[in-house]
Formats: C-alpha cells, sequence, structure tokens
C-alpha cells in the first residue's frame, strides 16, 4: 500500500493532482484554508491508493511524496 503526504502550506489548490489521480482519490479541502489563503488537497481514502505517483508528477510546486 502506497502512503501520499502533502505539504499543505506550499499547496496552491490548482486540481492538477485531483485530474491526474484515476481513482479519484484526491480533491480540493473545501474546510480548511493554508497559510497562503488557498485550499490545499487531501486524500479521501489512503488505503484505495495503489502508488502510481501521477499526482505527484503533475504537481507543479512538488508538495506530494509517494511512499511505496
Amino acid at each position: 500500500m502506497a502512503k501520499l503526504t502533502f505539504k499543505t502550506e506550499l499547496c496552491k489548490g490548482c486540481g492538477l493532482c485531483v485530474d491526474a489521480c484515476h481513482k479519484n482519490l484526491l480533491r480540493i479541502a473545501k474546510d480548511k484554508i493554508n497559510q497562503k489563503g488557498h485550499s490545499p488537497v487531501e486524500i479521501t481514502d489512503q488505503e484505495k491508493c495503489i502508488g502510481c505517483a501521477f499526482c505527484a508528477t503533475m504537481c507543479p510546486d512538488c508538495i506530494i511524496t509517494v511512499e511505496r
């Protein structure tokens, strides 16, 4: 099982990673705001992540780490 971690304080909430996730496990948080004033990305079900790392590849700010 893969583990995703996010540097949420650096996330701009652009949504590129959300679009890249084939399992539809990522979303932009509706109830959180980071220090920069953006809604960061979050994972909905960590256990379903297959660790493909498409999300991390698409992130322009390299805030996603995938551990397998």
